[in-house]
């Protein structure tokens, strides 16, 4: 039966494929897919976990025995039962073995998997005893994956599978031209995937980022979402916020992702895909005819050269900057460098050498094109391994420790990065910016990092660049303070994504307050207005890298305001390119002060 689930569109486009499902769990596990010549062994990791729990109640089965019914109640001898019962019980085993061998998943997600699928059928029971040992069920599997994940998961052998596992997407990507059509799932089968979930990270959504989904769902999430924004950067449709997604969509079921739409289509009736697919070729279409302004300049029709610049996540993202005809990197969020890292079997910071080897590989990717590094965001949605547990019990995380607040907090760390943005800086150049800061004690200390990691080099005799340094305005108190700014700083990079955020007093991550979020309220338009007007009173840059760049709607509006430099994720480069040719901005200045002035700026949009 065909029904719809609704979310919030946050990446274009239609995909339509088989369900893949990520299972909640309250163990992470990390989601990849194995090479072939690895089935028997992630088989052997599976088999020896459950042997492993097994063995562990069978040990408190003969404790009990020895117990008197005073200390050890018959319930819970019937509870060890159960278990022991559920361990041994075929269709666990069975199904596990076959998301391995089929689906090549991970040991931890095929177990994953399977727990969802039988989860449902204890659901589905009318006997309200047997509907209850749904919860015995997800015990005994949280023993496996915590096995798993201790002593039969050494750091050497998640290394290993993580690398296999990268080689086995290099694989599917050589064996596809067309991976969103015509996708690898095991030696026999070939057919679309989208991905359901109820949440993703955003280290989930880099491990997922050169994969072989078409598309996703989430429960949860909102429009500025990190897990929203990598999406936009992969270009994959993707549908946030959808509620109960993941629990009404099955395996293996045929969804429509109408990433326009905001809308999750399940099992499509044969017209309903037949009207999707005639969608999907219009959208492949309109993307074929806006290539071709890929070595256009942006000028405006008055002549007005506007600077498109990309946003990355990872140094190999240079390629798409480039192939979409940006005139340099606007934000390198170097984040990325930092999360994730635990389930690679990597320690729980990166090196000076490893960020070095980073920064330096996109520089050279940009081939000549500036690049500008913001130092590490960690918090928000974007938390560090090891903070993990701390950022899930932080009241409210967006307005902890994150950012630079972080950094500040932790000298050794960020001293390390300066260096090795520093270093780097020597093969292109690079321009470094600063998230968060709102104080003027922040700025100074911040600025005396910078000082102290350019001494070390200087003593050590290691050559560096010239180094401009900017920051971010994304806090109120920053955007009502600028002659401070801009006393200390380079240049100045809007993220208007957080400036709305605390703007407005809303977690932009969550769905239940999305309504609220608001990039045309006018008390955000007139602190990013005076921001713009401030930068050029001064003579200096500014820009905007949030997701308001991307949103060719809001062009026109940024244009009128004075804004000459955009930063966005490729995907959404020529969308914008193509407004900014069609603009005459001598024509912006009336209207845009209308909707500055307006009470409601969307009736003019």
């Amino acid at each position: 039966m065909t029904f719809s689930v609704r979310g919030l569109a946050v990446a274009q486009g239609i995909a339509i494929g088989r369900a893949v499902l990520i299972a909640s769990s309250r163990v992470d596990v990390a989601h990849y897919f194995i090479a072939a010549d690895e089935v028997e062994s992630e088989i052997e990791r599976i088999r020896v976990g459950r042997n492993a729990v097994i063995e562990e109640l069978g040990r408190l089965q003969h404790s009990v025995s020895q117990m008197s019914r005073k200390e050890a109640p018959h319930e819970l001898a019937a509870m060890l039962d159960v278990h022991l019962m559920l361990l041994q019980d075929d269709m666990l085993s069975d199904g596990v073995r076959h998301w391995i061998s089929e689906r090549h998943y991970n040991a931890e997600w095929a177990l994953t998997t399977q727990l969802e699928i039988i989860s449902r059928q204890f659901d589905e029971m009318e006997d309200p005893y047997l509907r209850e040992r749904k919860a015995d069920l997800e015990q005994v599997v949280e023993r496996i994956l915590r096995y798993m994940q201790g002593a039969a998961a050494s750091l050497a052998e998640l290394g290993k599978t993580e690398t296999s596992s990268t080689a086995q997407k290099q694989a599917l990507r050589d064996k596809h031209q067309h991976p969103q059509q015509d996708l690898l799932l095991g030696d026999t089968v070939d057919v679309p995937l989208v991905l359901i979930a109820h949440d993703l990270s955003p280290a989930d959504m880099l491990q997922f980022k050169q994969s072989v989904f078409a598309g996703f769902a989430t429960d949860v999430g909102g429009k500025t979402s990190h897990t929203a924004i990598v999406a936009r950067s992969m270009n994959i449709p993707a549908v946030v916020g959808a509620r109960t997604a993941s629990q009404l969509i099955r395996q293996d079921d045929w969804v429509i992702i109408d990433g326009d739409a905001g809308v999750v289509i399940v099992d499509p009736s044969p017209i309903i895909l037949a009207e999707y697919n005639f969608k999907k070729r219009q959208g492949e279409l309109e993307r074929t005819r806006l290539a071709r302004l890929r070595n256009t300049a942006a000028i405006t029709l008055d002549g007005q050269k506007i600077e498109l610049l990309a946003n990355i996540e990872q140094p190999e993202d240079a390629a798409a900057a480039l192939n979409a005809g940006v005139v340099g990197v606007g934000l390198f969020r170097s984040e990325f460098l930092f999360m994730g890292r635990e389930a690679k079997g990597l320690s729980a910071l990166p090196t000076e050498e490893e960020q070095f080897d980073a920064y330096k590989s996109a520089v050279l990717g940009m081939q000549g094109l500036p690049v500008t590094i913001r130092t590490v965001d960690i918090g928000a949605d974007k938390p560090l391994d090891r903070n993990e547990k701390a950022q899930e019990t932080h009241l409210n995380p967006a307005l902890g420790l994150r950012a630079i607040r972080w950094s500040l907090s932790e000298p050794d760390m960020f001293i390390t990065q300066l260096r090795a943005i520093l270093r780097a800086s020597s093969f292109g150049q690079i321009n470094l910016l600063v998230p968060m800061l709102c104080a003027v004690s922040e700025i100074q200390q911040t600025l005396a990092a910078i000082a102290q990691a350019k001494k070390q080099l200087d003593d050590e005799g290691i050559a560096y660049g010239v180094v401009p340094v900017g920051a971010m305005i994304e806090i109120p108190a920053a955007a009502l303070m600028l002659p401070t700014f801009l006393k200390y700083f380079d240049f100045l990079s809007l993220g208007t994504n957080d400036l709305i955020q605390y703007t407005l007093a809303i977690d932009r991550a969550d769905e239940s307050v999305s309504y609220l979020y608001d990039p045309l309220h006018p008390a955000v338009l007139r602190l990013i207005a005076n921001t713009i007007e401030q930068g050029q009173l001064q003579g200096k840059s500014v820009s905007v890298c949030g997701e308001m760049a991307g949103d060719a709607s809001l062009t026109k509006l940024l244009l009128g305001m004075g804004l000459r430099s955009f930063s966005m994720h490729p995907a959404q480069i020529l969308t914008v390119k193509q407004q900014i040719l069609r603009t005459d901005t001598s024509k912006l200045s009336d209207w845009t002060q209308r909707v500055l002035n307006s009470e409601q700026p969307q009736e003019f949009i």
